[in-house]
């Protein structure tokens, strides 16, 4: 570390000499034969040891049970919220992109108009508005792209509830939209009012089991 050009035998000698290599998954223990196996980790939080760098360069000091003065060992500690999210993906995800779980959502419903025009898109402002006054977040996908592009970026996405506003729907009677959650196959044709309803008794439902 200090010194070029040191050799083994003439300059130093080693207290150990062994061979040795990079465990791996399979290996056996020399002790009692167990094999060892790997797993990929995430570490989610973490605690550091800070010693006595800061409390002496900030004078920070406290009176013993003998009425000493005596510096403090300092720690600090935290939560990588990126990580967290990483974890949740990892472990909420499948090949079309992320599901994620209601409580920690960016958005509770996407709403999809087929064609943001019309009363597709009275209807899907409509909608908006009642499930924000329900107290839900929702995104609303007013981008004039194809709908099989918008169907893709919400899965991607992975909102937990989608709802899709189309033509046909509207034209039945009475009126439908398509109510469909992030993960399952099956989506349902339920009534606008209805669908706002039940949303959002749905969704207020499991963000309140998790307070209890």
């Amino acid at each position: 570390m200090h010194y070029k050009n040191v050799a083994w035998g003439r300059d130093f000698e080693a207290f150990m000499v062994a061979d040795i290599r990079t465990v791996k998954s399979g290996d056996h223990c020399p002790l009692c034969g167990g094999e060892l196996y790997t797993k990929m980790g995430n570490e989610l939080g973490h605690i550091f040891k800070l010693g006595f760098k800061y409390t002496q360069s900030m004078n920070v000091s406290y009176l013993d049970e003998n009425g000493k003065t005596q510096t403090p060992t300092m720690g600090c500690y935290g939560i990588g919220v990126d990580r967290t999210l990483a974890s949740v993906i990892e472990e909420h995800h499948d090949d079309a992109g992320i599901i994620w779980p209601v409580s920690i959502a960016p958005y509770h419903v996407i709403l999809i108009p087929i064609k943001y025009e019309g009363e597709m898109k009275e209807s899907a402002d409509k909608l908006a508005a009642q499930l924000a006054q329900n107290g839900l977040e929702v995104l609303l996908d007013d981008r004039n792209e194809r709908p099989g592009v918008k169907f893709n970026d919400a899965d991607l996405l992975g909102i937990p509830f989608r709802v899709v506003v189309g033509d046909k729907g509207l034209a039945m009677s009475p009126p439908m939209v398509e109510v469909k959650r992030r993960g399952e196959k099956e989506s349902s044709m339920i009534e606008p009012d209805k669908a706002v309803a039940e949303l959002s008794a749905k969704i207020i439902r499991e963000l309140a089991s998790l307070r209890q």
